[in-house]
């Protein structure tokens, strides 16, 4: 039984929950005692590996939503410490940008976080994470260890003993301080409220969801709305000039990293104001003057508008980071780094290179007239001292404002320019392990604030795990590709009065690989050819169908009737002790006496057109399913075959489509077979598989298509 198995096993009956705040009691405890402003305790779901937050204090928990209910496997720093059973300490924000780039996306401020198991020696009960600013020194200092320890250690031991008296611990209300709502109770006396409004700036009070708590005459003159308006509203929601995300984005980055923020915001038509943000763990008071320096600069200067990059936000990071969830293989990632990232962080070209094999190659670069001048930066040994290399090495990213700052590092750069002016370098690190390096390149020189900086590193993390996931899908598709070739035949027999082509099409859906088979087969002066359809889109459809191609064609080759061969492969498919059925039609052809004999095992009817033009559907006797009835008689047809006859197998993926009827679709495909003419086999075989959208991203099953014509005699 797993620990998060044994910490919670359900009660008989319903005894009355633990009766004081013990959760909320240990966290303000444990904040308290090393100076955090902010956590969370998580417990254990439930039979079911999942931690849920159980109470927060210090911040509004919509600044944690994403990570309300987090799985144990999940590369969270509370899910890692439970899994590892250890204290996980992460020091500000470029470390939470190359180890945790999910939380670092959303949350790209200056903070320190530690997370801790709540375990005994045999059973985990859940994780505490708590948080100081980004001033917190870079090591966590030993008493703030132990005391962090200790507290989780008893806060163990405590719902150890809740669990053995069978008494639940619920969810307890978050810990934030309420704000008044009104101006005595904000400010204590009348005369502070009269210096204040005297006052010729704006001062305003939010508290810690960003609701205004107060505000004074002059905040209302200079947004424009008066304060009964504003009070218990949001600033962005309330002032519509300032509902931007990269305006709530400073709060929630005055909140989370204790340090003041600043920004300025245009009011319409031509006004710019500066608004100053002093939190605390109650709040944030809010100076608001009017930025004359910058309104006069944007008079002479640059309008909004008018293509000047600015950092992404938090709503363009996201959107960026579900996009790149969606891209399928490598070529996929550097487009859509190409189409978003580049752009969106003013970058003007970008190198997308992977580890492989102790060298850094070239996966796609995009923006540089020559491509030519990449072509350096391919087969780059890991042990070379070059930025790529250096940054994937490391694991920290590497940025150069200008080429002075490279070159004075890398000398050797100066004898390979690419004709760029400024350059950041991310590693790409997934699951540990160094993927590649991607490297976004400015025309310009370009200086690297903090901000960006963090922005860009947790955009590497997010392209690494992209890139991941993008080369494991290549490889795959490769596999699947060379899997089935190995699988059909190469080329089909030259025969003396048959002329043959074939197509085969995998489903669009899945690792483009399934289980449709085709074959032909000369044999003792006549020929035999063979269709079929092994349910299922995957490696093991595909084995199969292979044996059950390799049994048809040996069965064949020692003289059995088409009756026998399928019966034969029946057999063989039933010893074999797979759950799959397949579906088959054997043709045995005679050209000299003009005629084909037939066995059908649930396959769709074959085609015949005759030499005057006409198509009918063959009705031929059949038996089951290959693989269902081991005692199964597969009778057998006779069908004349004179010259110039013209004989189509298929699977059903060539004739099924979502919402029509499949006796439609086989007269549609018969009414093409007479009008299309006599065109050659291969033209007339990927005509027939591009009609109505065979080749197109939304096939579904895959298609195997076989034509066989009759010549005249020789």
């Amino acid at each position: 039984m797993s620990d998060w198995q044994g910490a919670k096993q359900a009660p008989a009956s319903r005894p009355a929950p633990v009766g004081r705040p013990l959760l909320s009691l240990t966290l303000t405890s444990m904040l308290d005692d090393v100076h955090a402003h902010s956590g969370a305790v998580y417990l254990l779901a439930d039979h079911e590996p999942v931690l849920e937050m159980a109470v927060m204090a210090g911040l509004p928990r919509a600044f944690a939503a994403p990570w309300e209910r987090v799985g144990l496997s999940a590369p969270i720093p509370v899910a890692e410490a439970v899994r590892n059973r250890r204290l996980i300490w992460v020091s500000g924000e470029e470390e939470m940008a190359r180890r945790y780039p999910r939380i670092a996306v959303v949350l790209p401020y200056p903070f320190a976080l530690a997370a801790m198991p709540v375990v005994t020696e045999h059973t985990a009960y859940g994780a505490v994470f708590v948080t100081w600013p980004g001033s917190h020194p870079p090591d966590l200092s030993d008493r703030e260890r132990v005391q962090l320890t200790a507290a989780c250690d008893r806060l163990a031991l405590r719902l150890e003993r809740a669990a053995e008296e069978r008494r639940p611990v619920p969810p307890e209300p978050d810990l934030l301080t309420p704000s008044a709502g009104t101006t005595a109770g904000t400010l204590g006396t009348l005369e502070a409220t009269r210096m204040v409004a005297r006052l010729p700036y704006g001062l305003c009070a939010l508290d810690l969801h960003g609701r205004v708590s107060y505000a004074n005459p002059a905040t209302a003159e200079l947004l424009g709305l008066p304060v009964g308006r504003l009070l218990g509203t949001q600033l962005w929601a309330s002032v519509p000039w300032l509902n931007d995300p990269v305006y709530e984005d400073r709060y929630r980055a005055a909140l989370l990293s204790q340090h003041v923020t600043s920004f300025v915001a245009l009011r319409p038509p031509g006004e710019w104001l500066s608004f100053r943000l002093y939190p605390s763990t109650t709040g944030l008071s809010v100076r608001i003057s009017r930025a004359r320096a910058v309104s006069e600069m944007t008079r002479a200067g640059p309008q909004p508008g008018d293509g000047t990059p600015r950092l992404v936000t938090i709503s363009h990071v996201l959107s960026l980071a579900s996009a790149l969830t969606q891209a399928a293989g490598v070529q996929d990632v550097v487009q859509l780094v190409a189409d978003e990232i580049a752009p969106a962080v003013g970058s003007q070209a970008l190198v997308v290179l992977a580890a492989r094999a102790g060298r850094l190659h070239v996966l796609g670069h995009r923006g540089y007239p020559d491509p030519q001048v990449v072509d350096h930066l391919d087969g780059v040994p890991l042990t070379a001292p070059t930025p790529g290399t250096q940054a994937l090495k490391t694991g920290a990213p590497a940025f150069f404002g200008s080429r002075a700052q490279l070159e004075r590092l890398y000398p050797a750069r100066s004898r390979s320019p690419d004709g760029m002016a400024a350059w950041a370098y991310l590693p790409l690190v997934a699951s540990g392990r160094p993927v590649g390096t991607c490297v976004l390149a400015y025309a310009q020189p370009h200086p690297f604030p903090a901000d960006e900086r963090a922005v860009l590193t947790s955009l590497g993390g997010l392209v690494a795990q992209a890139l991941e996931r993008a080369l494991l899908y290549d490889a795959k598709h490769q596999l699947a590709h060379g899997l089935q070739e190995a699988l059909l035949p190469h080329s089909l027999p030259v025969l003396p009065s048959i002329d043959a082509a074939a197509r085969y099409l995998p489903a669009a859906r899945g690792m483009d690989i399934g289980g449709d088979f085709y074959d032909l087969v000369p044999s003792q002066g006549r020929a035999a050819a063979v269709i079929g359809d092994v349910q299922g889109h995957n490696v093991t459809a595909a084995g199969l169908m292979g044996q059950i191609r390799t049994a048809v064609r040996a069965y064949t080759t020692v003289g059995q009737p088409p009756e026998e061969v399928m019966r034969s492969t029946n057999r063989l498919l039933i010893d074999l002790g797979v759950d799959l059925f397949a579906s088959c039609l054997y043709l045995s052809l005679d050209p000299a006496h003009e005629v084909a004999v037939m066995a059908r095992a649930g396959h769709p009817p074959p085609l015949l057109r005759r030499p005057d033009g006409n198509v009918r559907v063959l009705d031929l006797a059949g038996g089951p399913l290959l693989g269902i009835d081991a005692d199964a008689r597969y009778p057998t047809t006779e069908v004349p075959l004179a010259p110039g006859s013209l004989l189509t197998l298929y699977t059903d993926g060539l004739i099924e489509s979502p919402g029509v009827d499949i006796e439609d679709s086989l007269a549609d495909l018969g009414r093409r077979l007479g009008e299309i003419g006599d065109l050659p086999l291969d033209a007339l075989a990927d005509s027939l598989v591009g009609h109505g959208g065979t080749e197109s991203r939304e096939r579904l099953d895959d298609v195997a298509l076989l034509l066989l014509r009759a010549r005249a005699h020789d």
